[in-house]
């Protein structure tokens, strides 16, 4: 009974709050999955203090490791920590659902549209040049306070900026883990995270199994049927489940799938991917238009639920085990090189692909430093940076 009680008051409200919470951030959250981090971190950790620095830095590693949209993943484990499995399905459906929208009506109403170059576009890529900026600083000066740290950082960010493959992150991530290792077994953790993740192991064993259960079992169904919408989930499905790197990566892989087997033409494609840059939210709702494209509202669905349902029983299915293993003397300090390297990083991501795409000239330069100190002097709303950015970007396209 005690539980009961527990639950309702307390539980709905933290449901509602997370729903709003989320769904502002599905609605301001432009500049990609790196950028994603940075307003997650705004959000959750400065703002909201749902989370510690370490916890978050730790939960961004994870996802980093794993396959799938690394900042969906970290929203979904955001939500399941704050209230449980429906607060991660709640978070995940309000950081998506507006791109997903935004991208249907887009397949069914406006292919054509050259809103990627728009000045107001250009306006939100700024925006997240000072966003995550402001998250890099707050997380290097928690997560690299030594010269250890510091320099494991600094061969993360050089080896991800001059090594660029898909695997690359991973394998900085384990280099780091083993330097870590090295460096700090015999050291107490400066700050101890704390977070306790509300999903048992035996939950998180089954989601594994459903997880490689549909990944070998899809294909095979969908040579027995031949069914089309069996064929369009089994290749969002594959898609979502073996993309390390994020949303810009799953592009190749979805282009593959869709092209040259007829599903569309290229220029759809291509005008899709567009305006996937032009709406906030995580880059994988790009297959809400590919899936809107094929087979209308119902197909955008459909592929929205197949491309994101490796990440949900990927995240479910690891964090349990991760949580123990990260309490584990032996663990800690290789965690401690792991979320050094996670700063390098973001670093690298920071300067490629969203400084090269975002700084064009000296005006675009002093306009980020604008935005930056509204959202780290003047502590102004992130909406408020977001609709600041989005205005005075359609001012300079006229400079």
């Amino acid at each position: 009974m005690a539980e009961t009680q527990n639950k309702n008051p307390n539980e709905n409200k933290s449901l509602l709050e997370l729903l709003i919470v989320s769904t502002r951030l599905g609605l301001t959250s432009f500049g990609g999955p790196v950028a994603h981090l940075g307003y997650f971190h705004e959000e959750y950790v400065r703002r909201r203090n749902w989370m510690d620095e370490k916890s978050y830095a730790d939960l961004v590693a994870l996802c980093q490791f794993l396959p799938g949209p690394a900042s969906s993943q970290v929203g979904i484990g955001i939500g399941v920590m704050r209230a449980g499995l429906l607060g991660g399905i709640i978070a995940f459906i309000g950081f998506t659902l507006p791109s997903v929208i935004a991208l249907i009506l887009f397949a069914l109403l406006l292919q054509g549209m050259d809103i990627g170059s728009a000045g107001w576009i250009h306006g939100l890529k700024i925006v997240a040049v000072a966003v995550v900026a402001h998250a890099i600083i707050g997380m290097a000066q928690k997560l690299t306070p030594d010269l250890q740290r510091k320099a494991i950082a600094l061969c993360a960010l050089i080896i991800v900026l001059l090594w660029q493959t898909a695997f690359t992150q991973v394998g900085v991530i384990l280099l780091a883990a083993f330097a870590g290792f090295l460096l700090y077994k015999n050291q107490a953790e400066d700050e101890a995270a704390n977070y306790r993740f509300p999903i048992s192991k035996k939950f998180a064993s089954i989601c594994l199994i459903v997880f490689f259960g549909l990944l070998i079992g899809l294909p095979i169904l969908r040579e027995a049927t031949a069914l089309n919408w069996i064929a369009m989930f089994d290749s969002f499905y594959r898609s979502g489940s073996l993309v390390f790197g994020g949303g810009h990566v799953v592009l190749p892989l979805l282009e593959r799938e869709f092209v040259p087997t007829g599903w569309m033409s290229e220029e759809a494609f291509l005008a899709g991917y567009g305006a996937t840059q032009a709406v906030p939210g995580p880059l994988f709702t790009f297959a809400a238009y590919l899936g809107a494209v094929i087979s209308g509202w119902q197909g955008g669905l459909i592929a929205t639920i197949a491309i994101f349902l490796p990440a949900f029983l990927l995240i479910l299915g690891t964090l349990p085990f991760w949580d123990t293993l990260r309490s584990n003397p032996n663990i800690k300090g290789a965690l401690m090189g792991v979320n050094a390297a996670v700063v390098g990083i973001l670093i690298a991501a920071f300067y490629h692909p969203i400084w090269t795409s975002s700084i064009l000239a000296p005006i675009d330069f002093a306009f980020a430093a604008v935005l930056f100190s509204m959202l780290v002097y003047w502590k102004l709303p992130p909406w408020v940076v977001v609709l600041t950015g989005a205005l005075g970007g359609a001012v300079l396209s006229f400079v």
